[in-house]
Formats: C-alpha cells, sequence, structure tokens
C-alpha cells in the first residue's frame, strides 16, 4: 500500500497516485495521501474517532465520495486525521463502505498544516485493477 505525489501538475492542484493489494488498502492509502495533502499525520493525535457508512453502485463514485466526506468534515467538523481502518463489501452490486478515521480538531499552534484542500475533482480521477491489486489516480483542488 503506497502512495505518491504529482509533481507539477498544476498551480491550484495536486495530484496522486494510491495503490493497494486490495480495494480497502486502497481506499486507505488514498485517504492517507488526503491527509498528508492537509497536515502532517505525525503531529496528530488519535484523541477522536469517526465512523463514516457511504454506499454506491460504481467503486470509483464511492471512493470520490469518501475524499470528499473528509473534505467535508474536515471544513464542517475542523478535524484532520492521521489513520483509518476501512472495510468494503459488496452486496447485490452495491459497494458498502464502512471507515473508522482517527484523528482530532485542527489546532494551527500545533499541526503542521500544509494546504487547504477544497475539493477532490472528477478530471482525470480513476481506479485501476492490475496484477498486484489496484491503482487510483486522484486529483485534489487547493
Amino acid at each position: 500500500m503506497t502512495h505518491k505525489f504529482i509533481e507539477d501538475f498544476a498551480t491550484a492542484d495536486i495530484a496522486f497516485e494510491a495503490s493497494g493489494e486490495d480495494l480497502d488498502e486502497l481506499f486507505k492509502s488514498s485517504a492517507e495521501a488526503l491527509f498528508e495533502i492537509l497536515a502532517n499525520p505525525k503531529k496528530v493525535n488519535k484523541s477522536i474517532v469517526k465512523k463514516i457508512s457511504l454506499s454506491n453502485k460504481n467503486i470509483e463514485n464511492l471512493l470520490y465520495d469518501f475524499l470528499s466526506e473528509i473534505l467535508y468534515i474536515k471544513d464542517n467538523d475542523f478535524m484532520i486525521f492521521n489513520s483509518c481502518n476501512v472495510k468494503i463489501t459488496e452486496l447485490d452490486e452495491i459497494y458498502q463502505l464502512k471507515v473508522t478515521l482517527h484523528g482530532e480538531k485542527i489546532n494551527p499552534k500545533k499541526h503542521e498544516l500544509h494546504s487547504d484542500a477544497k475539493a477532490i475533482t472528477l478530471h482525470q480521477f480513476s481506479i485501476e485493477k492490475t496484477k498486484n491489486g489496484y491503482n487510483s489516480f486522484v486529483i485534489v483542488d487547493i
């Protein structure tokens, strides 16, 4: 499970690729990339747990919804995260996502904030099945 940032993509965007052996790992890796865009995860404590449950017929749309929900929680609840537990199941052709996020309230004096991400974009957004698992490509509007 890894992620890497794509340099010189655009001045108001940050792009990343994430990978995982399965969908759970891919979603976790994608979330961890987003956490790193927002702040230094090593400076964030696990003092608050936030649970997310989402579903979608399309796995790409589910990842988009998940990452967008993280940004919504950041803006609405003033929280950032440093880790998550992810479980994806499929029932009747609908993907079910259950996530536990670990983090805390944003404190600019404590946290090393990086970028104030505004949205996940659909431009070039993708999930690809590979021989080693799955890869995602995500662009974040900053």
